[in-house]
């Protein structure tokens, strides 16, 4: 029903060009004091749209998001429980 998704994260020189990155995809987030921005794009056109934006001049670095491939589910470690001593054996 929906495309799937991936995030794309892109380091910026400036911040003032971000409103270009709209023609990739989605901006979900721009950073102004640490410059990056967040873009969601559809997941089959990933690497072809990280190259397009490596291109401008006003990219340093851009990299796919990681969030697919950690964990979301976490469980709780189970603690083995030593034997309750018994204390009226002898008697």
């Amino acid at each position: 029903m929906y495309p799937k998704r991936t995030g794309i994260a892109i380091w910026l020189k400036s911040t003032k060009h971000a409103r270009q990155l709209r023609r990739y995809g989605v901006v979900h987030y721009v950073s102004k004091s640490m410059n990056y921005a967040i873009v969601y794009c559809n997941e089959t056109s990933v690497e072809s749209v990280i190259e397009d934006i490596k291109n401008l001049h006003f990219v340093e670095k851009a990299e796919r998001s990681m969030k697919p491939s950690v964990a979301t589910e976490y469980k709780k470690k189970t603690i083995e429980k030593e034997p309750a001593p018994d204390y009226n054996m002898g008697l």
